[in-house]
């Protein structure tokens, strides 16, 4: 069974995707880009594992911050987990907060936005940090 399938089936979670858009053919990875602007590989140098195709998911920002809403609106729940860290959901943090409604944000060890760190009662992650590949 798949990841999202298996958190689907769990009790209190919901699970919302977005839909994966074609922005740009390829993108140059940031290590690579680093790694050109270091000298350490020339443009001849770029092969296939320096790309990656350029999707962006979207819609999935809107779907979460209604939930938030209705949830917190109906009094649903007390505490909102959120696993983001995108400023896209302060509107969303901020009403739940001045209803009462407690976030705590899970960012997966990612950067969370200054201005959403002001609408959260708190940052906890349910896995371990990950260990980082030396570039």
């Amino acid at each position: 069974m798949g990841l999202f399938a298996e958190l689907r089936r769990r009790a209190n979670t919901a699970v919302r995707l977005g839909e994966v858009r074609k922005e740009r053919s390829w993108v140059l990875l940031e290590r690579s880009q680093k790694q050109l602007l270091q000298g350490k590989k020339t443009v001849e140098d770029l092969a296939d594992d320096d790309f990656v195709p350029g999707l962006r998911q979207k819609a999935v920002d809107m779907r979460i911050g209604l939930d938030i809403a209705s949830i917190t609106l109906k009094k649903q729940a007390d505490t909102i987990i959120l696993v983001s860290g995108d400023a896209d959901f302060v509107p969303a943090a901020k009403l739940a907060r001045r209803e009462g409604v407690k976030i705590v944000l899970d960012p997966l060890w990612r950067s969370v936005a200054d201005d959403l760190y002001e609408h959260i009662d708190g940052i906890k992650s349910g896995f371990p940090k990950p260990k980082r590949k030396e570039d």
